[in-house]
């Protein structure tokens, strides 16, 4: 029978899954070796399997068909999975990760003892496991309720593949409803958008269409509103008008606006959302936004009056003698602007220091720190990120955290443990790379700072707004409301650095200076190709930048890309150094992504029970695929994910510039390429080069760098906080 005749013919296939060539969670997608009982070759299965274990039975029906670079294979259409009888099978099975407690080693121990009774006596009688060595009544404990679990989980992905959903949210959704996962996944499916992390609203309506959830649905419609609310406030907006967010929604649900109307209105009655009367320039509007973010702006609002219009709490302190003195402690000649800091510093309760890199902003805040530790030792150091605080800490000599260990979680309570009732102990807070600040992380911060005390905020205007929603630093500054020290001038030993005087160049809308002849800080390689843009970033962090300058490639150097996606975009870049760089790192897959001891890699949520938070960069150091833990060190400690987890971990070879945010690096590797137009903006190359300390390496075309110069506008972003600040009592 000819290929094209035998693609055609529907067969039903039995046999044992040997192993998984590749496997993505997304959509269950699988290319895999089964031992097809009757042929004597293994057999090369494609199609969409949800969680498949090697071991297992499969009874499967498709068609043949011949690909042109891997031959024969089996376009799997349905695939029933059953567990394993034979004694390799068994074997196969528990060795494969499976279960927790059971890895290779101890699976070949269990099956060599109870042979083809086995699974029987995991399932009914676990205590036998104990005559195996190495196996304590903990271990049996782990693996009984591991058994019990994965159970339960597939009985979930049964369901969840019934509705057209990837089984990869099933031991996510199983940890999170317990053994009532289907019933309440039943009673309101749009619940899950909301309460697991990967899965938003179109996933959860697609099931609850598929359950028979009318398309006029009040739930439906409540939660299509809340769905594009949340995803604009991931795009920076504390609210949305209302007109605005009505044919946002409309279009999105296919609905009148009447069925909205009616679910805003429900909405509000729970909370959930509050719609505001707005005023701008003698204009109103009602905008919208959901409930914590109004609470958190308002609540921002009042607290920052009461921080500036209260009493302090320290002595005073007379500037000119304090000026002389702490000149001469630090050996320093303060310019004018930066004298102005000072005394604003210990004139005013609340205080803003703006300005670009080489303006001085570090040595302001070494000089405020000495001239309060004359009057007090309650003195606070915080910034938004690890590696900013970390900064911090090496610029002033002085501990500082980041802002959600300064306010410790609290697990048992789930939020921060410092708050107006238990507030920080500080006379004075200096919060560092304030423009990273968004409105929720503000607001957590105000709650526990004490009215008495002093708040400086330290951050250049200039970088790109916060990851998270508002424009708070920029807010502050444009309300007039409080005291803002600008610097703009360059300090003579910051002048020596082309990547300092090239990004105040950039910022004004000129074109950077280029020497790549010079020994210089600062290099533009010209390449208009894509592809070999790429080439040329995967080389000169495997080889030359190492070669030249000496710096360690998964340490020193980081890759920043202005998107995600594209042939020079975050993903492609680290598939490739991951290749380039760590090609043979013990390794698992999972979600489609490959990760392997050594590499790179990134937290991408707040996760305040591991007590790591969004953008912070570690390495692993371990694979433990018997108990399925993966261990990263984040800051010098230890972390573990289950491989249920993994999907807040992504490669870190290469980050967004948006990302990077409150980090430095010692060198800095940048793709300018026309096809990132959207994304093209001046404030963005100017905040990743900014990034870069000793070595940025811009790559890329000239016309793409041309682009972006000139292109100034910025994204809007709809806050009230400006206006909120601006009014008088």
């Amino acid at each position: 029978m000819e290929s094209g005749e035998k693609s055609r013919v529907t067969e039903k296939l039995r046999g044992q899954l040997e192993r998984i060539t590749y496997a993505s969670e997304e959509n269950d997608y699988v290319v895999a070796k089964v031992r097809v009982y009757g042929r004597a070759d293994l057999v090369t299965i494609v199609g969409n399997i949800p969680s498949p274990t090697p071991g297992e039975i499969l009874d499967m029906s498709g068609t043949w068909s011949n690909h042109p670079k891997f031959g024969e294979q089996f376009k799997v259409a349905f695939c029933f999975c059953s567990v394993p009888a034979s004694v390799n099978g068994i074997e196969k099975y528990l060795g494969s990760g499976l279960i927790r407690g059971i890895g290779p080693v101890m699976a070949k121990r269990i099956v060599k003892m109870f042979g083809e009774k086995t699974l029987d006596i995991i399932e009914k009688s676990a205590d036998k496991l104990m005559s195996i060595e190495g196996i304590g009544k903990q271990r049996i404990k782990m693996i009984a309720g591991a058994w019990a679990e994965q159970r339960e989980i597939r009985s979930v992905m049964v369901f969840l593949q019934a509705h057209g959903v990837s089984s990869a949210y099933a031991a996510k959704i199983y940890k999170k409803y317990g053994n009532d996962a289907i019933a309440i996944v039943k009673a309101n499916p749009y619940r899950l958008a909301h309460d697991i992390f990967g899965i938003g609203f179109l996933t959860a309506d697609s099931i609850a269409r598929k359950l028979g959830f009318d398309e006029k649905s009040p739930l439906r419609a409540e939660a299509g509103i809340m769905f594009a609310l949340s995803e604009l406030a991931e795009d920076g907006h504390v609210y949305y008008p209302k007109d605005s967010l009505i044919s946002k929604a409309k279009e999105m649900l296919n609905v009148d606006e009447s069925v909205l109307e009616i679910a805003m209105e429900s909405l509000l009655v729970e909370n959930r959302i509050v719609i505001e009367n707005l005023r701008s320039s003698e204009v109103e509007s009602l905008g919208v936004f959901l409930s914590k973010y109004h609470m958190a702006e308002v609540q921002i609002a009042k607290k920052m009056k009461e921080i500036r219009d209260s009493p302090k709490n320290i002595k005073d302190i007379y500037i000119d003698s304090v000026l002389k003195y702490v000149q001469k402690k630090l050996s320093l000649s303060l310019a004018e602007k930066q004298i102005d800091a000072v005394k604003a510093a210990i004139e005013h309760k609340l205080l803003v220091i703006t300005g670009g890199p080489g303006t001085g902003k570090t040595t302001i805040t070494k000089a405020i720190i000495e001239i309060f530790s004359l009057v007090t030792d309650k003195i606070l150091l915080a910034a938004p990120t690890g590696r900013a605080a970390k900064r911090m800490s090496e610029a002033t000599g002085r501990e500082a955290k980041t802002i959600h260990r300064l306010l410790e979680f609290d697990r048992t309570r789930g939020g921060f443990k410092h708050n107006e009732d238990f507030p920080l102990i500080c006379d004075l807070i200096i919060l560092d790379e304030a423009s990273m600040i968004d409105t929720l992380l503000m607001y957590h911060l105000l709650r526990a700072i004490p009215a008495q005390a002093t708040l400086i905020l330290v951050g250049d205007i200039n970088q790109l707004p916060s990851v998270g929603a508002g424009n708070v630093l920029k807010d502050i500054i444009n309300s007039n409301s409080f005291t803002v020290v600008e610097l703009n001038e360059i300090f003579r030993q910051a002048k020596q650095s082309a990547i300092i005087t090239n990004a105040h160049r950039i910022i004004n809308g000129q074109y950077p200076r280029i020497d790549n002849e010079s020994d210089t800080d600062f290099y533009f390689i010209n390449e208009d190709d894509q592809e070999k843009v790429l080439e040329k970033i995967i080389l000169m962090v495997k080889q030359r930048i190492p070669r030249k300058f000496g710096y360690n490639p998964l340490c020193d150097i980081q890759v920043l890309t202005p998107m995600n996606r594209g042939v020079v975009g975050t993903m492609k870049i680290n598939e490739s150094l991951q290749e380039a760089l760590n090609p043979e790192g013990f390794e698992i897959i999972r979600g489609g992504r490959s990760y392997r001891v050594g590499d790179k890699v990134m937290q991408i949520r707040n996760n305040y029970d591991k007590n790591v938070f969004n953008g912070d960069i570690g390495s692993i150091t371990s694979i433990d695929s018997e108990n399925q833990v993966i261990t990263i060190v984040v800051d010098g400690r230890n972390v573990a994910y289950a491989y249920s987890e993994l999907d807040e971990l992504v490669l870190a070879y290469a980050v967004s510039v948006h990302k990077s945010q409150g980090s430095e690096y010692p060198a800095v590797v940048m793709p300018l390429v026309t096809a990132h137009y959207i994304m093209l903006q001046r404030n963005l190359v100017y905040t990743g080069v900014t990034r870069g300390k000793k070595l940025v390496i811009l790559v890329g075309s000239k016309k793409a760098m041309f682009l972006a110069i000139n292109n100034n506008k910025i994204s809007c972003r709809y806050t009230y906080l400006g206006a909120r600040l601006g009014e008088r009592k």
